[in-house]
Parts: structure tokens; C-alpha cells; sequence
């Protein structure tokens, strides 16, 4: 009986890479391959001029400091390049109800116990009228409503950026090009592909050129040029729980000092951001198109926008869900092309950060192995559902019937992983967390607190403290956190010494 045949580049060794589209997600792509394996890669990114990004993604997490120190980017010439500011948190303003306010901070709340959080010491001293609010205990938190930030020792302030998305692709273009990447400007005509077995072998340009690799990272946006025109990779809706299908995006002057967290504003059919540069301010709305037109959703932003336009409002589309397989053959897509979750937790970037490195870990350098590429989808299907159901929650918990939209939002049934945390807060105050899971417990207690949950009960351990010893408890990190907080400069100080940027033309 003869042996079956084997497909000889399945398992050839992975030599050229062929990076399709720039932007954020293509350069963060490139900078993190070429650091890490530029010396026995050949990597070409391959974009055109003529091609705009969806360039919004301005606000970060604290996990781009960390990718940073990996590159071994220096923090003060990336923030004067992309004229960033320092991001401690987000405001959540109405989306509990009209007129109530909340921040998901960056920072830790208070101290656990080993049998139990934070939250069942704070619930216990609102019980007995001995705690203050939530955030009063919450460095990040109150550094943020005072408007102050600095470097503490130790990496005592958690932290992220708000960041021109453009410029940032250049900084990362000009790393990446010292570190051996080839860009090609042009524009894609054609993906020369074998689609029987998955396999893509080059890419033509208009201009008749031909970029031939081993493996193609799709950065090509929305669009998914290669791993969905060419290869076919589906797509999973998600739009049944994430109404908003549209944004609107314009940025304004500056009118004031940058403050060091972005704002998120529910609106009657969605929700507004704003994020304070350094010499400008990032604008927006999403919203759901079945709840509110274009136009109305237009004159909402700019009824709600300080300073002078700098850029006319463009409508972007999107539909919120994942490929069912964002790594197909020898096709690996990454960032809008692999999938989108609105930017209301701000982490299209994370996702971007987190594709290339998993990347990096599974590198295929003796060529591709389906237990790889099974493993690889399996690890980002996994993420992305877990930030799905905290970017439902915002939604779905909340008081607002005054509009359609919100009223289908907390009418909506919901996965069932997210109803399994909502039950246990509710009912017991806890919360839990799976390993490398992107939000940690204080921010589901900090978002399900702010939406307005309330757990029926406290850990058994709150009562063995005494009114004297839980108030000294409480009082203590309070102090601590007020007493740090007045030595911070303020936030538009620490900026303006730090890293200041010349304004662009």
C-alpha cells in the first residue's frame, strides 16, 4: 500500500513574512517581529498611502506599557512622538442612569483578605455607616478625579496612555525599519492563493509586483482581504447582545488641561468618548444604526464636543463579533481583520498586542503545525469571549428604560458566562477570575458596583471584626491613598516636564 501524499509546505520552515496593511495593528505586527526575530526573518509589510485606517483606536491599557518594555521602547520618546498623555482609568457618565457617574480605574481597591475581597470589608463598613465610597480607597482612582499622575516607585501607579493612533504607526514604522523591516507602498490587487488547501503563496500589486512569503499576517482592517475574501474564514455575530454598529469620529483643539482618563458618556442610543491629547482632543459616538440615523447621531457628537473641529466627523461600520479561526492555513489576521469589540474598555490595541505575541510564542520557524494553529485560535477565541462579556455588562446591568436602545439592552439575554458572574456578585459579593484572563476582579467589582449591583450577602469573615477594628481598617488605606495623592503634581504638569510634544503642524 503507498504512503499518502504530504504536502511538503505545511511543513517547510517559516523564513518570509509578508505583513498585508500598516496602520496600528500592521507596525505593532512589525515591530514585535522584527525585535524579537528580525535576525532570522525576512519581514515586508506591504500598505498603501491611498488607503485611510480606521486610526481612532487613541485610548490604551496598562498592557501596552508592558509590550513596550519588551521592544525596549523608551516610554518619554513614544509619548513625545504620539503626543500621548497618562490614562489612569475610564468615566462612565450615565450609563448606570441619567446623571450617575463611576470610574473604572487601573488601579487595586483596598486590601484582601486570603478568604475573601475587599469588597465584603467596604460592603460590611457601609452596613455599619464606617466606609466612604468604593473609590475612596482606590490610588488610581482618586489620582484621576484630582487630576494628578506620577511615576511612584516600584510601579506603584498603574497606568496606560492616550496616544495619536497615526503617529503612533509611524513611531513604530521607524523602530521597525531599524530593526530590518522592508515596507512596500501599493496597493493589493490580487492574493494568489491555493484555496483547496488554505494556502496563500503571494501577493500582486497593481503595480505588477509580486511579494511572495511563507506566512501572511492579514492587517488589512475591516475589510479581512485575505483571511475573508481569500480564504473564507467566517465570522461569528455577536451583534445580538452589542447593538452599536456604528461610530463617528472628529477630533477638536484642546480647551482645557488633558486630564488622566478618558471619558465614555451614554447617549440615548449609544455612547460618546473623549481623549485628552497633548495638543488636541479625540471625539466620537457609537451608537446602534436601528435606534438612531446618521445625521441625528452627528448633530448628538457635535452638540457634545468643546473646541474647534480640527477634522470633518467620518462614520465608520462595524459589525462587533470574531473569526471562528483567525489563524487558516499559513494566514494568521490581526486586529480589525481577526475581529471587533468597541472600544468602550479601550482594548482593540490589547487585542492587536495580544495576537503578535501569542504569535511570537507559537512561532511556526520549522513550519506550521495544526496543533499550533488549533491552539492559537483556541487561546484567542477564549480572550476575546471573556472581554465580550465585560463589554456586555455595561450594557445590560443598568437602571436606563428612558430609550429603546436601553431598554432592549436590559431587557436582552445574555451569555450565559456572564450571567454566572452576575449571579454569584449578586448574591455573594465575589467575583472570580481565570488564569490570563485580561480584567482582574476589582474591575468587574468596579464596573458591577458602578452599574448599580449590590450583593445580597458578606463573607463570614467581616464579622469578626468590631466596629473599632473595621473603621481603623478602612480609615488606614483611605489615609494612605489621600496622603499620596496630595503629594502628585497635577497630571498637565507631570506632562508638560515628562514628555512634552511639540505641536504638529
Amino acid at each position: 500500500m503507498s504512503e499518502p501524499a504530504v504536502d511538503d509546505t505545511v511543513h517547510a520552515p517559516i523564513r518570509r513574512v509578508v505583513i498585508a496593511g500598516g496602520g496600528t495593528a500592521g507596525w505593532m505586527v512589525a515591530a514585535a517581529l522584527s525585535k524579537t526575530l528580525g535576525k532570522v526573518l525576512d519581514i515586508t509589510l506591504v500598505e498603501s498611502d491611498e488607503i485611510g485606517t480606521v486610526g481612532v483606536g487613541e485610548a490604551t491599557i496598562p498592557t501596552l506599557v508592558t509590550f513596550h518594555r519588551i521592544l525596549e521602547i523608551n516610554e518619554q520618546e513614544f509619548m513625545v512622538a504620539t503626543q500621548a498623555t497618562f490614562k489612569l482609568g475610564i468615566s462612565f457618565e450615565n450609563w448606570r442612569d441619567l446623571g450617575r457617574h463611576y470610574i473604572h480605574s487601573f488601579g487595586i481597591t483596598g486590601k484582601d483578605h486570603w478568604t475573601a475581597g475587599f469588597q465584603h470589608f467596604w460592603l460590611k463598613g457601609r452596613e455599619r455607616g464606617l466606609a466612604g465610597d468604593y473609590g475612596d480607597y482606590c490610588l488610581e482612582l482618586k489620582a484621576a478625579l484630582e487630576n494628578r499622575f506620577a511615576h511612584l516607585p516600584r510601579g506603584g501607579m498603574n497606568y496606560a496612555f492616550h496616544m495619536d493612533a497615526g503617529l503612533y504607526a509611524k513611531f513604530l514604522r521607524r523602530f521597525s525599519e531599524g530593526y530590518g523591516v522592508r515596507r512596500i507602498e501599493g496597493r493589493i490587487a490580487e492574493v494568489v492563493a491555493d484555496r483547496e488547501s488554505q494556502r496563500i503563496q503571494a501577493l500582486r500589486l497593481d503595480s505588477g509586483d509580486t511579494i511572495d512569503g511563507d506566512l501572511f499576517i492579514d492587517c488589512t482592517g475591516f475589510r479581512g482581504l485575505l483571511i475573508d475574501k481569500t480564504l473564507g474564514a467566517q465570522w461569528e455575530d455577536w451583534s445580538q447582545w452589542l447593538h452599536c454598529d456604528s461610530a463617528i469620529a472628529l477630533q477638536t483643539s484642546s480647551v482645557g488641561d488633558a486630564v488622566p482618563y478618558t471619558r465614555s458618556i451614554a447617549r440615548d442610543a449609544g455612547w460618546q468618548w473623549r481623549i485628552p491629547l497633548q495638543h488636541r482632543v479625540g471625539n466620537g459616538i457609537v451608537y446602534g444604526s436601528r435606534f438612531i440615523d446618521d445625521e441625528h447621531a452627528r448633530q448628538t457628537l457635535l452638540g457634545n464636543v468643546q473646541g474647534e473641529l480640527l477634522t470633518e466627523p467620518r462614520v465608520i461600520r462595524f459589525r462587533p463579533g470574531q473569526r471562528r479561526r483567525t489563524w487558516t492555513g499559513n494566514c494568521v489576521a490581526i486586529g480589525l481583520a481577526s475581529g471587533f469589540l468597541e472600544p468602550i474598555e479601550s482594548t482593540s490595541i490589547h487585542l492587536i498586542q495580544r495576537g503578535v505575541l501569542r504569535l511570537l510564542q507559537l512561532f511556526p520557524s520549522a513550519g506550521i503545525s495544526q496543533a499550533d494553529v488549533d491552539e492559537y485560535n483556541r487561546q484567542t477565541t477564549w480572550e476575546i469571549e471573556h472581554i465580550r462579556d465585560f463589554i456586555i455588562l455595561h450594557y445590560h446591568v443598568t437602571d436606563r428604560q428612558d430609550t429603546p436602545f436601553w431598554r432592549t439592552c436590559r431587557e436582552m439575554d445574555v451569555p450565559s458566562s456572564l450571567r454566572h458572574r452576575i449571579e454569584l456578585f449578586r448574591d455573594s459579593g465575589r467575583v472570580f477570575r481565570m488564569p490570563d484572563e485580561l480584567f482582574a476582579e476589582n474591575s468587574w467589582i468596579q464596573v458591577m458596583l458602578g452599574q448599580g449591583i449590590v450583593p445580597r450577602t458578606r463573607h463570614p469573615v467581616t464579622e469578626l471584626m468590631g466596629d473599632a477594628e473595621l473603621s481603623k481598617f478602612l480609615g488606614d488605606i483611605r489615609a494612605h491613598v489621600d496622603r499620596t495623592v496630595r503629594q502628585l503634581p497635577s497630571h498637565q504638569a507631570y506632562v508638560g516636564t515628562y514628555c512634552p510634544a511639540a505641536a504638529t503642524p
